[in-house]
């Protein structure tokens, strides 16, 4: 296949901003040109928490529906002016649009995220895929985490084992076997799930406590103490003993979770709750990783730039060597965008985008919907 042009749109649970990758991808190659983040509107980004909280009428969640659509749209334009790149050279967008609910379990298991495609094609002029979730919860699956497909496509190791951890709002890792066929998708050798928050409770407190958004470099959960207590009650979530396949969202985990698990403690300093939900998940991430083969461990997302976490990742996970992605040949901040303009083209040619054994699907599926430029 020729080299084509994609674009990958992403807004993750933290909801700081959207993300636009723009890339050149062939049969086996595959570039990042350009990364772009445009922030939320203040006013906007708290219609969106409001209505994460179910505090949004239908006609308040058709507005945002709308709204998202723009901005995802706008962002994908500045990203294409940045790289020089005209639409028309653009073969699809792939939007995973921002969620608003992920409730995938049981009979009447659910996920939704708005933005409406429509609005991006239309503005952008170019074939636009979204709607990626659905199609697997249908098929009895989870709907996430759905990166592990491109996490085996682009950093599969000829001889060894990897392992990629998203530290977004959520956490969620890849363990990716060595040697894989780069041709297929193995459904039954690739494995991942979410092992629980990253940033969303940390920023949430922050921002609570300290009005800016998130914790620069960890410096505030550095300056507090853990509170053995308050850990021990959040490590009692049933979340964290549940077996893969699982995923999660703000929806369980959020700032009402936090003042939960406070009451019937005594008085807890500000900033040891920070320090204590930063221990949270790192102690989480770790455990999640001690039922799992040795492999060296490869960070994504916009907790790579907390220090602190890093660093307590490191001293968690002794033997175990943790870098970023960037020395594999993609920088962290670039994966998850990257991830879902692989997966248009996926959709466009017509092959599976998730890996069954991750989500817990009936099987391999064509994901998202083609809405055309």
């Amino acid at each position: 296949m020729n080299n084509e042009h994609f674009v990958g749109l992403m807004s993750g649970t933290s909801m700081d901003a959207i993300d636009a990758v723009v890339v050149r991808t062939g049969s086996v190659n595959f570039e990042v040109l350009s990364v772009h983040s445009r922030a939320y509107p203040s006013q906007l980004r708290a219609r969106l928490d409001r209505a994460i909280r179910n505090d949004a009428t239908p006609d308040e969640l058709g507005r945002l529906d709308r709204l998202v659509g723009e901005a995802f749209a706008q962002c994908a334009l500045q990203a294409l002016e940045k790289t020089g790149i005209p639409a028309e050279a653009v073969r699809a967008i792939g939007t995973h649009g921002q969620t608003i609910r992920h409730a995938p379990d049981g009979p009447e298991g659910f996920t939704l995220q708005i933005g409406d495609p429509n609005i991006i094609a239309e503005r952008t002029g170019i074939t636009t895929v979204g709607d990626f979730r659905r199609r697997d919860v249908a098929a009895g699956g989870q709907g996430a985490p759905l990166a592990p497909a491109f996490h085996q496509w682009f950093f599969r190791g000829a001889s060894e084992r990897r392992a990629l951890l998203n530290l977004g709002g959520i956490a969620n890792l890849t363990l990716i076997p060595a040697a894989q066929d780069e041709t297929e998708l193995d459904s039954t050798a690739v494995h991942g799930f979410d092992t629980g928050p990253a940033n969303t409770l940390l920023d949430s407190w922050h921002h609570a406590h300290r009005t800016a958004p998130y914790d620069t470099d960890g410096l505030w959960a550095r300056s507090g103490q853990v509170n053995t207590p308050l850990l021990q009650s959040m490590l009692s979530d049933p979340f964290f003993q549940r077996a893969a396949p699982k995923s999660t969202g703000r929806e369980h985990f959020n700032l009402g979770w936090i003042h939960a698990h406070l009451q019937g403690q005594p008085a807890i300093a500000a900033a040891d709750v920070q320090r204590t939900l930063l221990e949270l998940t790192s102690v989480s991430i770790a455990r999640a990783f001690e039922a799992l083969p040795p492999a060296n461990v490869f960070l994504c997302g916009g907790g790579c730039r907390n220090v602190f976490l890093v660093e307590r990742l490191n001293a968690l996970m002794p033997g175990r060597n943790v870098a970023t992605t960037a020395v594999l040949g993609l920088v962290p901040e670039a994966v998850e965008g990257a991830a879902f303009a692989w997966l248009a083209r996926q959709t466009i040619e017509g092959k599976p985008g998730n890996v069954a054994s991750s989500t817990g699907a009936a099987g391999p599926r064509i994901l998202g919907v083609i809405y055309p430029g």
